[in-house]
């Protein structure tokens, strides 16, 4: 056959067409001119050539229409990239407009002097937002706002204190270290600060416990506005098992410090707008007392606004206070390496960046950061957990610099006979607490255990209080334990009085021996006010009603005599 295999084409039909032409060319000498041309080459050569000469030729067309082709598809894929890069960018101007009205995270993309860049519609230069660190954001619309927001959102005030809160598998100190905080300070420092507690899980179910929790405990710290509570939306964490491990950590410690990274920023965007100065603290510290005017002061003594950290702690990232509007300078260079390296390695590059010169040495490095990075002594937390959030891992860290704690002393108990049933543990007597010289620690109690102060003249109190742990051994504490007074009974007394005495007494358990119940340990504290219906008091006790897992330490004896 005369026809090119595949093509359809018939040979002979070409060359009777070409024929006339090429003869000319032939006969006048130019065939060696007109070698280039495929139809003329096949004119001289013989004609068993002819169709092989053709078949190649259409081959290597076929062969560049199939480049053609796959070039097309390439180019097609290319542009196909391009029209989600649009489409991305558009949405990403959608968010940022409508997050307009978003005072939390606002201050990436809100400052007055960015507007006429993000609303030009000629827009050339692309200004980086946390989109571009956290681009899985854009996906949900909720992804940075709170999942639970609970408070009064004050603003204005001089110190905001950040707390995130994780769960934790075996103990959770977080109720804990609200008390010690919320306790040290004066009425005065309530209403110029705020407490942020993070619980940053994403289990509806645990965060609403935690939350709930914390509103039955300091319902009045709610109210007024000193305590908020928060947690992030399900959609701000990223795929954490995408992550790459590195500095020879496991994967689930490189998604822990991961995670942890970006609490720290939700929780500093969240506090930025509330204060002049922000303060890191963590879920399982105590505070020394007067704290907080401690580091106001200290940050005020400062001779040049030159400082980026004021530590209050050497621990990790417990004590650190920043300045409000350096904020968002940290949080964004936190976010462009928050899967690279812990919190505190960054902190300290924020340092190296901003004052190192790498032509100099180490020594001068520490010298310029030792500038931004001030230290204060004695420390004012002490980190008492155990149990790290991060599974299985036990953490015995404590501050060398926090010392004792100190004994509170301005006030002073009244005149009283002390006595236990518990064993004392050496020298650390029911006396030495009651004159508030030292603790009182004891063996384990058991059911039925007690500890009395018999007053030498009836009296009336107006308020108990007692605190039981301390700070290097908060976990022994009494618990199941009540309080009772044992009113005096005078058969001289006013029998109007009287009788109104024991019309009170009808509202409290009396026990066997005339004792009313007039309180109860929580969280290891006991308080509150003694009626003034019940008259002077001849005795007051604490007793136990359960055996204890643990020993008992009674570190603070508060009873307060009435005017």
């Amino acid at each position: 056959s005369s026809r090119v295999a595949g093509t359809g084409i018939d040979v002979n039909e070409l060359l009777h067409r070409w024929a006339p032409r090429c003869v000319p060319w032939h006969t006048q000498g130019a065939c060696r001119a007109a070698l280039d041309c495929p139809l003329v080459t096949a004119c001289i050569r013989p004609a068993g050539d002819v169709v092989d000469v053709y078949q190649r030729e259409f081959l290597a067309l076929r062969d560049r229409l199939h480049a053609a082709e796959q070039e097309s598809l390439r180019r097609s894929k290319e542009l196909n990239l391009v029209l989600d890069e649009i489409k991305r960018a558009v949405s990403e101007r959608q968010a940022l407009r409508e997050g307009e009205g978003n005072r939390t995270w606002g201050h990436l993309t809100e400052d007055p002097r960015l507007k006429p860049w993000n609303g030009s519609h000629r827009q050339v230069l692309h200004l980086p937002t946390v989109f571009h660190h956290l681009p899985h954001l854009l996906a949900k619309e909720s992804s940075l706002q709170p999942a639970v927001r609970v408070g009064q959102g004050r603003t204005g005030v001089s110190v905001v204190m950040g707390i995130p809160s994780v769960r934790r598998e075996v103990h959770s100190y977080l109720t804990d270290t609200l008390h010690s905080l919320i306790s040290e300070l004066s009425p005065q420092e309530k209403e110029d600060s705020v407490i942020v507690v993070l619980i940053a899980e994403t289990d509806p179910q645990y965060t609403s416990a935690v939350t709930e929790n914390i509103k039955a405990l300091f319902p009045t710290e709610i109210h007024s506005g000193l305590l908020e509570v928060i947690s992030p939306s399900p959609h701000f964490y990223p795929d954490f098992s995408r992550l790459r491990e590195s500095f020879g950590d496991p994967k689930e410690r490189v998604r822990w410090r991961t995670k942890q990274n970006l609490d720290y920023c939700f929780l500093m965007m969240y506090a930025q707008s509330k204060g002049i100065y922000y303060v890191q603290l963590e879920d399982d510290i105590v505070a020394k007392p007067n704290y907080l005017s401690t580091m106001k002061n200290f940050a005020l003594q400062q001779p040049s606004e030159d400082w980026m950290i004021l530590e209050f702690s050497q621990l990790g990232f417990i004590g650190k206070m920043f300045k409000s509007l350096d904020l968002s300078l940290i949080v964004e260079f936190i976010l462009m390496f928050y899967r690279d390296k812990p919190i505190d390695w960054l902190l300290d590059h924020i340092l190296w960046v901003k004052v190192c010169n790498p032509e100099k040495d180490a020594k001068h490095c520490d010298r310029q950061k030792a500038n931004l990075r001030i230290r204060f002594k004695p420390s004012l937390f002490q980190h008492v957990g155990t149990h790290s959030s991060l599974a299985g891992k036990i953490q015995k860290l404590k501050d060398k610099d926090f010392g004792k704690q100190a004994l509170r002393k301005e006030h002073v108990n009244p005149p009283a006979e002390v006595s236990t049933s518990l064993k004392t543990y050496q020298h650390f007597t029911l006396e030495k607490a009651y004159l508030r010289e030292d603790f009182f620690w004891a063996f384990t109690p058991a059911a039925g255990d007690f500890i009395r102060f018999r007053f030498f003249q009836p009296l009336r109190l107006e308020r108990f209080f007692f605190r039981s742990g301390n700070i290097e051994h908060p976990e022994d504490k009494l618990f199941n334990t009540s309080v009772e007074v044992l009113p005096f009974d005078n058969p001289q007394s006013d029998k109007e009085a009287l009788q109104e005495g024991r019309a009170a007494t009808l509202r409290y358990p009396r026990s066997p021996d005339g004792y009313l119940q007039i309180g109860s340990f929580y969280k290891g504290v006991a308080e509150g006010e003694v009626d003034p219906a019940f008259g002077p008091l001849e005795a007051l006790r604490l007793s136990i009603q359960t055996d204890s897992p643990v020993w008992v330490i009674l570190s603070e004896i508060f009873l307060k005599k009435a005017d």
